[in-house]
């Protein structure tokens, strides 16, 4: 059987290999009401939950003591910004180093079905003059080709901020990537379509709490 993970590398996080099955479904408990629309767990919620919180303190290694501006990209990361964000808090907590922080909520658009388009709408962005000077970190759930996050620091850096961190939960290794990775980053997974932990599929699996495979029948029922 494949290894989940075959290494740990840096800053690129946990990389699952090409050759990874997955877990089966019937390992877990997840909404009846996908039944045969997935292949199978990809990441559990708990391996989701780990990663989460060894970033957050990962974060608060090199940021502490800095006023942070958090830009949480919706719809798909708010559930991964609400747990690092929650990390890096519990961290503060029982630490002699804290980070003061402002959550800013952004909404991307680049997805029709299960293909990335040119065509990137961001909500919420126009006007992100308060970032002016301040340390930012921006949090997004899944990162491809690289272009969508390439266009959003270029609108961002206009604001001129301070400083720019990125975390990712996932990056994905895909042809034509511009090669634009997080600062942190969660897994480096395979060229697979995924939902679930708030990644969707047109607006279902968010409530999905394992990232999962989508199925081809799964694609074809909620297609548009």
């Amino acid at each position: 059987m494949a290894d989940i993970v075959s290494r740990t590398a840096g800053d690129c996080g946990i990389v699952i290999e090409d050759n990874w099955p997955g877990y089966s479904l019937d390992l877990f408990s997840y909404p009846v009401h996908y039944s045969g629309d997935l292949e199978c767990v990809y990441i559990p919620h708990g391996v989701i939950m780990d990663r989460t919180e060894r970033l957050a303190r990962n974060i608060m290694d090199d940021l502490g003591d800095h006023d942070l501006v958090v830009l949480c990209v919706l719809k798909g990361g708010y559930q991964f910004s609400a747990d690092l964000v929650e990390g890096i808090k519990a961290l503060s907590r029982n630490s002699n180093r804290t980070i003061p922080m402002r959550v800013h909520f952004i909404r991307l658009k680049s997805y029709l079905n299960d293909q990335s388009t040119e065509d990137l709408q961001i909500v919420g962005a126009e006007d992100l003059s308060f970032l002016n000077g301040k340390n930012v970190l921006i949090v997004e759930a899944i990162v491809d080709t690289g272009k969508t996050l390439k266009m959003l620091l270029k609108h961002v850096e206009a604001f001129r901020p301070k400083m720019i961190k990125v975390a990712g939960l996932l990056v994905k290794r895909v042809p034509h990537s511009v090669a634009c990775l997080p600062d942190y980053v969660g897994f480096e997974i395979p060229n697979r379509f995924v939902v679930g932990y708030a990644l969707d599929y047109n607006e279902y699996f968010r409530d999905l709490d394992h990232i999962c495979v989508l199925s081809e029948s799964g694609k074809m029922k909620y297609k548009i």
